[in-house]
């Protein structure tokens, strides 16, 4: 459905009533010119082969970043002890 920019603003409230509970969509008209569209926000999708080929395109973590991760944690303060264990 076209709406002028004027319309949706007057209705904002119930226009987005309309997308989000009857997944109405709407492009909005500035002078008779499309200048977007409301419609139902998509899903992400992000599948675990999408993680995998994500972490595959990073360059390698060299040596020295586990030498300074090693560094940090012996250097970390001890937790004090539970009171609640025996």
């Amino acid at each position: 459905m076209r709406l002028s920019a004027t319309d949706v603003a007057r209705n904002f409230s119930e226009i987005l009533n309309r997308v989000r509970y009857r997944g109405e969509r709407f492009l909005i008209e500035r002078n008779g010119v499309a200048i977007g569209e409301l419609c139902p926000a998509a899903p992400a999708r992000f599948t675990g082969d999408d993680l995998l080929t994500l972490l595959r395109s990073l360059p390698p973590v060299d040596g020295e970043f586990f030498d300074a991760v090693e560094e940090v944690s012996r250097n970390q303060p001890r937790l004090p002890e539970s009171p609640w264990e025996p």
